[in-house]
Parts: structure tokens; sequence; C-alpha cells
């Protein structure tokens, strides 16, 4: 099947240039820009003083988030624990370490003062990683006494998809320990940085392929207060997940080991790399696999809002469909296992 590794080139070539370089706008584009240049051709961008007027990018970034712990005195909030900062992704199975699981992190209700805490310090309780986030619209929701503080939609998007509103407005508040594993949503992301930085890998849904789609058991992990442990538990029923098998940074230990298991992502066409800084807004196009590290701005947070919007089911989607149903061959590989369907579980700390 040569012509899905020719695709994957042809992609790059046609519609995204062949530079591994995410486009960067220096101002805002206008409805019919962004969904010309953009949404149509389903092509992630950057984009440079788009939030410039937000009250939240000075706000937030006040010494010790004063404003935040004031604004949220009283207000809990849904923070993920995990003891490695990789929640929504492939752990060691409890009862065989050599097999792997898809665990989701311990959530708890917490006092919003207590969260930021835990997030901007830690170093206190370094066998713990918190991340403050809940995909469920939560920025409307847990977060509104922060509404006033950004704009409600983005404008110009919410122009270009039609007049919608987004479906979910999200906040994330965490720190450099947290990564988010690779993955796909069917949403339209803007993704807005406020406070530090945040480290994008990206690929075209063509490449699919690359990523290893497999059925992963679910488990949760269980945090005692207590003993300050963590457990990991399979659900039961056992319910199995499809995820991507494909860590980009393996310990150097397992580099080469990592590379004989997924050659088609690592001697494959280069990823797109990106950089999301403060103040700017990285358009995430439906159906992406997109992996996220991130850096700490001032007071120890990397703190972002993102809005997703409803993708259109249209005949980019059925294209997509077709290509991950093909059992691909490579002319010296073979994939291990045909792309199975979408789970409903939601990446976690982005």
């Amino acid at each position: 099947m040569e012509e899905v590794e020719r695709l994957w080139n042809e992609v790059r070539e046609l519609s995204l240039g062949n530079n591994s370089k995410v486009e960067r706008l220096q101002t805002p584009p206008t409805a019919l820009q962004f969904l010309r240049d953009f949404v149509n051709p389903n092509k992630p961008c950057i984009i440079s003083n788009a939030i410039n007027h937000w009250p939240a990018l000075s706000l937030w970034a006040q010494a010790q988030h004063s404003y935040l712990s004031r604004s949220l005195s009283s207000s809990s909030v849904s923070l993920h624990l995990t003891p490695s900062g990789r929640a929504d992704a492939l752990a060691p199975l409890p009862s065989s370490p050599s097999s792997l699981c898809f665990a989701s992190a311990h959530v708890q209700r917490t006092p919003f003062p207590d969260a930021l805490r835990l997030i901007a310090s830690p170093d206190h309780n370094p066998a713990v990683v918190a991340y403050a986030q809940q995909q469920n619209d939560c920025f409307r929701s847990e977060y509104s006494a922060l509404a006033a503080d950004c704009d409600p939609h983005i404008d110009w998007a919410t122009e270009a998809f039609g007049g919608a509103l987004p479906e979910a407005v999200n906040l994330w508040i965490g720190n450099q320990r947290s990564h988010t594993s690779f993955h796909k949503d069917h949403y339209e992301n803007l993704y807005a940085v406020v406070s530090g930085e945040k480290h994008f890998i990206l690929l075209p849904p063509t490449d699919v392929h690359r990523l290893y789609i497999r059925q992963y058991p679910a488990a949760t992990y269980r945090y005692s207060s207590d003993t300050g442990e963590f457990d990991l538990e399979l659900e039961e029923p056992i319910r199995y997940v499809p995820w991507c098998s494909v860590d980009p940074f393996p310990p150097p230990e397992k580099l080469h080991e990592e590379v004989s298991k997924f050659p088609l992502y690592f001697n494959g066409p280069k990823p797109f790399e990106c950089t999301v800084k403060a103040g700017e807004i990285l358009y995430l196009p439906s159906m992406w696999f997109h992996h996220v590290r991130q850096s700490s701005g001032d007071g120890g947070c990397t703190i972002a809002v993102n809005y997703w919007y409803d993708m259109q089911f249209d005949i980019k989607y059925a294209y997509f469909n077709f290509l991950q149903s093909i059992h691909y061959r490579s002319p010296s590989l073979l994939l291990p296992e045909k792309f199975s369907e979408e789970t409903d579980s939601d990446p976690d700390c982005l």
C-alpha cells in the first residue's frame, strides 16, 4: 500500500507546506480568511494579538495568583490527580507490568485555593501531579466567576463556523509536569494560552496509521490522602478504549525499542511542531492528532482557555472513516491492528 505512504507526503505538499512549520498570523483573520485559508483546508495556524484585550492576561498573572484565589475563594473545582502527570494515557497494568492499560486520573472536588497551591507548588508533594480542568464546559460553570475576564466566544471563528456559539468553553490550570498523549477530537478547537506556554506535536488525520491505535483495557487511578499513594484499578466490567500507542518522547534507554515497535511514526514524515505562547491562539482543526507538553509561567502555572466548536460531519469525515478502515500494510511492515471505533473518553490535560 505505497499509496497510503504517498498520501502522507501529498497532504503536506498540497495543503500544509513540507517544512513542518505551523503558519503564524500576526493579527486575527477575518471570518472569510479564516474559513477559506484554514477551516476548509483543515489546516492549523497560530494567531497572535488576538486576545490582547482580555483582562485575564494581566489579572490571572498577578503574583501568587491573588486575583484568582480571591475570585474563586468559595468555589470547588474538579482536580485531576495522577502520579506521573499522564492521565488519559497508557500505563503498565497493575497485575502485569509488561502489558498496558488506558489510565484515567483520580478526580476529586477541591476548594480552588487548595487546588491552586497544589498545582503551583509541585515540589511540595512530588508524588502527586495536579491539574485543574474538566472537559464539560467548566469555564461557564465551575469558573463562571471569571467569565468577564475573557471573551465568551471568538467572534471571527464563530462567524466562520456559521454563527453557532461554542459547544463548550474549558479552563485548564496545570504545571510543567503534566503531558497529554496523542489523541484527536471531534471539535474545531480555538486554544488560547493565558499564562506559560504549550508545546504541540501535530499530525494530520491522514497519518492515522502511524499512531498504531490499539484497544487497551480502561483503568482509573485511586488516590488515598491518608497514605499519599495511588492505586490503578481496572474497570469492572472490563471496557476497552482505542488509543494511540506512540510516545514521541520515550526515555533514552527505550528509544531503540520504541523505534522498532513504531517505525511508521519515527521513520515517517516529520510531525508539525509549534509553541503557543501567552496571548496567542492555536486553531487546532477537528480530527488532527496532537500531543501536548507545557512550560509554566509566572507563579508556576500554565493557564489556558479553549473553545470547542462543533465540527462539520461532511465529506472530509467520510474520507477519514474510509482511510482508517483500511488494513494498512507497509511494503516492509505490518501495522498491528485495524483502527476501531472512537471512544467517548476525552483526553486529559491539554
